[in-house]
Parts: structure tokens; sequence; C-alpha cells
């Protein structure tokens, strides 16, 4: 009868020392969620600051061409995403950007326009941007929208959007994939841009 007294005891001593510690056992703090910066489209702002907003005409089956804009990020990120919106359906348009002081390809996308005047997203593998280092996103169509001011007077460069400096506008004749040589400072062709994230 000792015996089966001092075995419940040390049964119980156990399971109350269990239960104890288990009570005391630290709550792990929760994991804190990853905050992503936002994605910054610079093309609305652009077009805000420097006028181009304020006039709007379409043109369509006019010739190629490989247009587009000279940008400095402010701030070290990447580019997850191409957009692009035209006045007519384009299958495969090709996107380019560049390092613009070496004239290199970067990357080189297709977007599906399928849809004249709505705007495609296209998500790409992320494409690391310096902060400081001058890129230029172009791409070639035969369709695209003009903007211009009111006027149509010439603008002066750059533009700050968000964390992205616009340096120029420009664009070469043609369907070659070739870095745009000819600065315009009265209009934006387009419309084709990117989304950043730093």
């Amino acid at each position: 009868m000792k015996t089966l007294k001092t075995t419940i005891a040390l049964v119980l001593l156990t399971f109350f020392a269990f239960s104890c510690s288990k009570d005391e056992d630290p709550v792990p703090a929760p994991v804190p969620p990853v905050v992503l910066a936002p994605l910054q489209d610079p093309l609305a702002g652009y077009l805000a600051a420097s006028g181009f907003d304020q006039k709007l005409t379409n043109q369509v089956n006019l010739g190629d061409y490989e247009f587009g804009y000279s940008f400095i990020p402010l701030v070290n990120g990447k580019i997850t995403a191409i957009v692009a919106k035209i006045p007519d359906v384009h299958a495969a348009m090709r996107v380019t950007i560049w390092n613009k002081a070496t004239a290199t390809v970067l990357r080189t996308e297709t977007i599906d326009i399928v849809t004249a005047g709505v705007e495609v997203t296209k998500t790409i593998t992320a494409l690391d941007l310096v902060q400081g280092t001058e890129y230029f996103i172009t791409f070639n169509s035969n369709d695209w929208y003009d903007h211009r001011k009111n006027d149509s007077s010439n603008v002066t460069y750059p533009f700050t959007v968000g964390d992205i400096r616009i340096t120029s506008y420009s664009f070469a004749s043609g369907t070659a994939q070739v870095l745009p040589s000819s600065p315009q400072l009265s209009y934006y062709a387009g419309d084709c841009s990117f989304k950043f994230q730093k």
C-alpha cells in the first residue's frame, strides 16, 4: 500500500511539474509581415508635370518607330512589370529596357495588346536598377498616343515623379531595335511604362 501511495504521489508530482513548466514556456513572438514598398509607375506623373496630359491624339498605322523615355532612379530598386496602352491591337509588341550611357539592351520583352485603348500590365522577372544610372524604356509600334500641351510648346527636362527622374523623350524611325536618338521637347508618344519597386 505504501508503494502504491508513493507511486501515485510521484506520478502526480511529475504531472504537475510538466504542467507548470508547460504553462511557463515563452510564447513565440509573432513574425512581422514583410512590408514591400508600393509599386510606382511614373508615366501619369510625367504627363501631368510636363503638361503633356492636356491634349491627346490617336495615331494609328502611321509608320514604325522605336520610341520612349529615359529616366534615372533616385534609389536602388527593380522593375517588376511593364505597362502599355496604344490605340490599336498589337501582338507581341517589343519593349526594350536599355542602359542609356552604353546603349546596351538590358531586357527585351514582348507584350500583347489585344484590345485597343486598354492598358495591359505584364509581370516580368525583376530587373535591378541602380540609383543614379540612366536607363531608357522604349517600344516599337506603328500606333501610339500623341501627348502634347494645348499650345504645343516645348518643355524643360527633367521631371521628378516619386523615385524616378524622367530625363528625355526620343524616337528612331523603323523596326530595328536601336536606342532612340532624336529627342523631342514638344510631345510624348506612347504609352509604354513600367512598375518600379524600391
